[in-house]
């Protein structure tokens, strides 16, 4: 049990950096914004749903992907540290990272009568990033009650994301584009140290 809510303190607090649902409301509003309030209500729904189930089968599947292509743990960790800290940057500069979406997918997501899916459930809150830290994750969950862990840290921040797009315009209103910058900045540094400790980890490992 003890060790369970050890791995939570570590797992939540960088997936939900990763995910950052606050950082994501002004891409949500203006994708759906325009929308009615019941029809943006089952937008964010079926997005958090989406990210949730994105990102719990592969953290499920995380060590039969790794059997799959033949690829070790710690190279994974570098590769996915990497990766991860590229994106950090990027939110430490208040901007949305290419890896999570470019300019071009968002031009093309307005033009779709449905953006639930894509691409607010993929790849905005389940891109590339936050699938690496739900395996890297995964991979460093051995016992059932850290597991446990992984799979209500997933759960949580997906509940979180849903309850702040549900609120979309008054997260807005509250925090501003100032505050939601300052918000993504500190998400960013979380992520970046989280960045650095798997590129540690996968270093020590892969020379053990």
């Amino acid at each position: 049990m003890a060790g369970g809510i050890a791995f939570f303190t570590v797992c939540f607090p960088s997936i939900f950096s990763i995910v950052d649902p606050i950082g994501v409301v002004p891409i949500f509003l203006a994708l759906a914004g325009h929308e009615p309030q019941a029809a943006q209500r089952r937008t964010a729904a079926r997005a958090s749903l989406t990210a949730l189930i994105v990102l719990s089968v592969f953290a499920a599947s995380g060590t039969a992907i790794f059997h799959f292509f033949g690829i070790t743990i710690p190279a994974f960790k570098l590769a996915g540290g990497i990766l991860l800290f590229s994106m950090a940057l990027e939110m430490m500069r208040a901007k949305t990272s290419p890896v999570k979406s470019t300019p071009e997918e968002e031009s093309d997501a307005r033009a779709q009568d449905d953006v639930a899916v894509i691409p607010i459930g993929i790849p905005l809150l389940s891109g590339p990033g936050a699938i690496a830290t739900a395996i890297m994750w995964s991979s460093r969950a051995k016992e059932a009650g850290e597991k446990v862990a992984l799979f209500g840290s997933l759960a949580l921040v997906t509940a979180i994301t849903l309850v702040t797009l549900l609120f979309a315009g008054r997260v807005v209103r509250i925090f501003g584009k100032t505050g939601i910058h300052v918000v993504s900045r500190i998400m960013g540094l979380i992520l970046a140290a989280t960045a650095a400790q798997f590129v540690i980890d996968g270093w020590r490992e892969a020379f053990r």
